[in-house]
């Protein structure tokens, strides 16, 4: 059972590592396997080796079947930004944001008929009956609802406004539908695959003009109760802690939704390890599931009459399951907590039937369960952590002759936890939490043994004090971990490790876990020290390397030396909880090992190139700050003493770093005297040169500034060229205002004279950049054009002896389930 579950988990995990689904013709491969797997050999490993081989091919087919039939439901991409009529029915509880409502949607019927030709861009209306077809929508998509006059300035969404949507209610939409589409960088959150695992096959936002209506009040179906009992058991959460700054964790506690849980209370749980304990977790499952069984049987065997209608051991096993199943209902069936509910059920059949169940095949059979029902599980940070926990806790305590005092035991599994899940957090994060052994021992049974029952008994019962009870005991635990998060060395971050130093490293934990007196245990620790020397490839002096972030409509890069890392901007802001500087460029900056921005400059203050600044800000320390305006309106709230040096950005600043210059060309210091140039035409315009190329950075420079560069570097119209003393000319160059038409003039784009150009634009954005014109401009002056939305990041490279070399990452890192973007318009490398 153990080696058949590691081997249908490993092949289900080598599926989703794929470029493109494999052929029907390789499902024929499982019939020899099954026959050497299943033929009577004397030799245990041969036999163990095809057992391993035919459960890895049976988890790869398995995963590739599913996936096909998942891939299959999905919205023809000419109807992408289409107008489409459906009724449907709000799968899940809503959650509100700042600027509406946010749902999943269960689509039962499409009102609208396409035209038969897969290429017409005809508008959905009434078509003749002989020329239409029925248009095929996913059944299962996400719908924002945005309010008309929502605050633009993104402060966090109140949870107690008053909600239009309800789940499990039928209604008829309005629609406008794309594709499921990532940011794709380099140690970044893959959207897509994330899409693909909950089934969620378009995303799209509710036209309001078109209007909307609701059809029926409730849709019965067991999934639409469990979750519009989530969605009342939250509301009343919601009402009964108003403006209490850890409701949005007690409602994550007990019905699974941290959509209200603060980014600055992320970074506390993140820095102390104790991010697990607060939303609903495989730990809060087995305490309860413990303590109802506890109290089952403390009452039932008090009662004789019971106790002969079923043995009490008995009847607390069923009660210990019941408050299992439903916890687990209301916490939407994560990873970790499927893997622990399919083991307690496991162990109660066990328990039921008289059999004893060993903890290594209840982990198998729920390995095999959860990866039956979600082959995506295997991709999920949450899957690895969980299943590891367990099994480090069975390594150290399972089969263990000498019983040791309680204390004892949960220090060692304490220990065990940590050392076993560091090089796990080392490659999926980057990071680990120093501290988490002293959070976790404090925070444990503050969470688990009281916050998550008084909270659950509170959210039940019509006894608002209980809620307020376990609020205020988790506000007295939060002072500990603020307190233990300020610490300087908190946290362990460095470079993304490799598979060698990765492999050696579970080596190296299993062999220091191994029992007392087990000789030499000490070189566990030499196995595991190569994991913390991981090193990035190591630019000399001269070279340079810029990597364009895919940040969707916005812009960030990050410019990097032999021993200096520059940030050209930040990218957007989402919401009040997410920018691109805390899911994209922190984590890009951290995976690549820098633990320090040597210099940051923000262009101007639009959201688009400042959104994500001050998460940078408040993560990252940063030497000086080069910005067009007041550093202030950046500047972290929760630093009080800012670690950066803020400076004005303005035309003559220079310096050098390894060999390599750094130019601000744009703007001068008089035109900030002018209040008429807008934030646009005052962007930082920096130039990089280094010994093996150029790259000139230019923000949302428009006609204007592009006027004023052209004439402070002296470049005049002579005949049918251009002459100037060539200050412009870039072998790269990042599009002026996202390929806007208000930019990119044809005197500028011969003056730069650049060879690749890089347009920063979001999927489908509503600016409809790059403006085809501009594309156009760019090639016909021999420009290969490169698109962020389509490659991904760019990673440009300007090393010794080798050409220029600009690397996508969507073509260096294809999965199966990536959109394959025809470049119609665009030069693919």
């Amino acid at each position: 059972m153990k080696l058949f579950a590691l081997g249908f988990v490993f092949g289900a995990w080598l599926l989703q590592q794929q470029a493109a689904l494999p052929t029907l013709y390789w499902f024929f491969l499982l019939i020899p396997s099954i026959y050497f797997a299943f033929k009577p050999s004397r030799v245990y490993y041969l036999k163990a080796f095809n057992l391993l081989v035919f459960a890895g091919l049976l988890g790869f087919f398995w995963a590739a079947t599913l996936a096909t039939i998942r891939l299959s439901d999905q919205l023809p991409t000419q109807w992408q930004q289409k107008s489409i009529r459906l009724v449907g029915v709000i799968a899940t509880l809503p959650e509100v944001t700042e600027r509406g409502e946010r749902f999943q949607f269960d689509v039962e019927k499409v009102l609208n008929q396409a035209s038969v030709s897969a290429g017409s861009n005809s508008t959905v209306s009434n078509f003749g009956r002989s020329s239409v077809s029925r248009l095929n929508v996913p059944s299962h998509i996400t719908l924002n609802f945005y309010r008309e006059n929502y605050s633009n300035n993104m402060q966090s969404a109140s949870p107690n406004l008053a909600s239009n949507f309800h789940a499990g209610e039928r209604w008829q939409f309005t629609v406008r539908l794309k594709r499921p589409h990532t940011t794709y960088n380099p140690h970044g959150f893959d959207f897509e695959a994330w899409a693909l695992s909950e089934n969620v096959r378009a995303t799209g936002n509710i036209h309001q003009k078109s209007g909307y209506k609701k059809l029926s009040s409730f849709v019965w179906r067991p999934s639409y109760i469990v979750e519009a009992a989530r969605e009342k058991i939250g509301k009343r959460i919601n009402q009964t802690l108003v403006n209490k700054p850890y409701a949005g964790i007690i409602r994550a506690l007990v019905v699974g939704d941290d959509s209200q849980i603060s980014q600055a209370n992320w970074d506390v749980y993140l820095r102390t390890g104790t991010n697990h304990l607060m939303s609903i977790s495989g730990l809060h499952i087995t305490m309860l599931a413990g303590l109802a069984f506890a109290l089952t049987a403390f009452f039932w065997r008090r009662m004789p009459s019971l106790v002969l209608f079923m043995p009490t051991r008995k009847a607390a096993t069923f009660a210990g399951l019941a408050v299992a199943v439903l916890y687990a209902l209301l916490a939407g069936m994560s990873v970790p907590t499927q893997r622990t509910l399919f083991m307690l059920v496991a162990f109660a059949l066990a328990l039921l039937f008289g059999r004893n169940l060993a903890i290594s095949r209840a982990l198998a059979i729920a390995l095999i369960v959860v990866v039956l029902i979600d082959p995506w599980a295997v991709i999920a940070p949450g899957f690895w952590l969980s299943f590891s926990a367990v099994a480090m806790i069975a390594y150290v305590t399972v089969g263990r002759r000498q019983a040791q005092h309680w204390l004892s035991e949960a220090i060692k599994t304490q220990w065990a936890i940590t050392i076993g899940l560091l090089p796990i957090l080392i490659v999926i994060f980057g990071q680990t939490s120093i501290i988490s052994p002293i959070a976790n021992a404090l925070a444990i049974p503050v969470i688990s043994l009281i916050v998550v029952p008084l909270s659950i008994i509170g959210s039940l019962l019509p006894a608002d004090f209980i809620l307020i009870t376990a609020h205020w005991v988790l506000e007295t635990s939060m002072l500990g971990l603020n307190w233990l998060a300020s610490l300087p060395m908190a946290i362990w971050q460095q470079a993304a490790p490799t598979i060698w130093t990765s492999i050696l490293a579970m080596l190296g934990v299993l062999w220091l876990l191994l029992p007392r007196g087990f000789p030499q245990r000490w070189l566990g620790l030499i196995l595991l020290l190569p994991l913390f020397f991981a090193q990035p490839n190591k630019l000399h002096d001269g070279e340079l390397q810029a990597s364009v972030l895919d940040v969707g409509q916005g812009l960030s890069v990050v410019i990097k030396t032999a021993n200096h890392t520059l940030l050209y901007d930040a990218g957007s802001r989402y919401s009040a909880q997410s920018d691109a500087g805390s899911r994209i460029v922190i984590p890009y900056l951290h995976g690549e090992g820098i633990q320090k921005l040597d210099g940051f400059i923000v262009s101007h203050n639009d959201a688009d190139h400042s959104g994500g600044a001050t998460s940078v800000l408040a993560q990252m320390p940063v030497s000086w700050l080069l910005t067009t305006f007041d550093a202030a309106d950046i500047s972290p709230e929760n630093v009080k003493k800012p670690t950066f040096k803020p400076i004005k950005c303005f035309a003559g600043q220079h310096w050098q770093w390894d060999k390599v210059d750094f130019e601000v060309l744009h703007p001068s210091w008089q035109s900030y005297q002018d209040s008429t140039i807008s934030d646009n035409n005052r962007s930082c315009v920096v130039k990089v040169t280094s010994q093996f190329g150029r790259i000139l950075l230019t923000g949302d420079i428009e006609k204007q500034a592009e006027s004023a560069l052209l004439q402070a570097n002296r470049y005049v119209p002579s005949g049918d060229a251009l002459e100037g003393n060539g200050m412009l000319k870039s072998d790269v160059l990042i599009a002026p205002h996202h390929g806007s038409k208000t930019s990119s003039t044809l005197d500028f784009i011969e003056a730069v004279d650049a060879k690749q150009v890089i347009f920063t634009v979001g999927y489908l954005n509503r600016f409809k950049h790059p403006k085809p014109l501009i594309e156009k401009r760019f090639e016909e002056s021999g420009a290969v054009n490169y698109r962020s939305d389509y490659h991904g990041a760019l990673v440009i490279d300007f090393t010794n002896n080798k050409p220029i070399q600009i690397k996508s990452w969507r073509q260096t890192q294809p999965k199966y389930w990536h959109d394959d973007y025809q470049y119609s318009k665009i030069n693919k490398q």
